[in-house]
């Protein structure tokens, strides 16, 4: 497989894989043990590896949200809960799914091996939201450790999209109501724009850019990483709920 081959069949299935304990009921009920809703410990799970950062910044790397929608949230959440603090449970939560679901399997080492390599080999400009959770030491098990480079994987893919919408002169509410048209006023905003013909050709264009923009981290993989995170995705992916 080449690189892009190697992105575009995994990154599907890392989106699908790492977004799995966000709203997990052991997150939930770990949340409720801290003082905080479902979607509080979200989005100071997500946006606390940034720091106790003002709303605006939480907008800018989560991009689909609406302002209005990111102020009344992270700022009633920061109030509970220091960001950094938060960013860390949240993450144990990913740990402790990964442990539960994927322990034992024989793929992990190889594929934290190549998935760490592939990471390391990322330029992080631009890309503030995968940076802040790559920056987050790793768990020492296993299967906690897989599961977390599945979550970075996530944000680096998101991260690198977003950029690729802005690039392209989508905004990224338009980007969202295409991709995510029944998510409209679940994001905070009142209604979903109109949708031109060439808003869809230029979100295609930004998806073909996010390809390529992820080409150059694989390139660093030998032929045996590229193997076994092909591989290591694929048997993770098959074994989390």
């Amino acid at each position: 497989m080449t690189p892009l081959e190697i992105v575009q069949q995994t990154s599907p299935l890392i989106n699908e894989a790492g977004n799995r304990f966000y709203f997990h009921p052991d997150t939930l009920a770990r949340g409720k043990e801290l003082g905080i809703d479902g979607f509080r410990f979200y989005f100071l799970g997500r946006g606390g590896v940034l720091g106790d950062v003002e709303p605006a910044v939480i907008v800018s790397a989560f991009g689909y949200f609406s302002p209005g929608v990111v102020e009344t949230v992270w700022s009633s959440a920061t109030q509970i809960m220091a960001p950094r603090d938060a960013a860390r449970a949240y993450l144990a939560c990913a740990d402790h799914l990964g442990m539960q679901q994927l322990d034992g399997l024989d793929v992990l080492e190889s594929f934290n091996d190549a998935a760490e390599t592939l990471v390391d080999a990322v330029d992080r400009a631009s890309l503030p939201l995968f940076a802040g959770i790559a920056a987050e030491p790793l768990p020492d098990h296993p299967a906690a450790r897989a599961y977390r480079n599945i979550c970075i994987l996530r944000e680096l893919r998101g991260s690198v999209h977003l950029l690729a919408i802005v690039a392209t002169g989508v905004s990224p509410l338009v980007a969202h109501t295409i991709r995510r048209p029944d998510d409209v006023t679940s994001f905070g905003w009142e209604s979903a724009p109109d949708i031109s013909d060439d808003d869809r050709a230029r979100l295609a264009v930004a998806d073909e850019l996010t390809d390529r923009l992820l080409v150059p981290p694989v390139e660093a993989l030998t032929d045996d990483q590229r193997e076994a995170f092909v591989t290591g995705v694929e048997v993770i992916r098959a074994h989390l709920p």
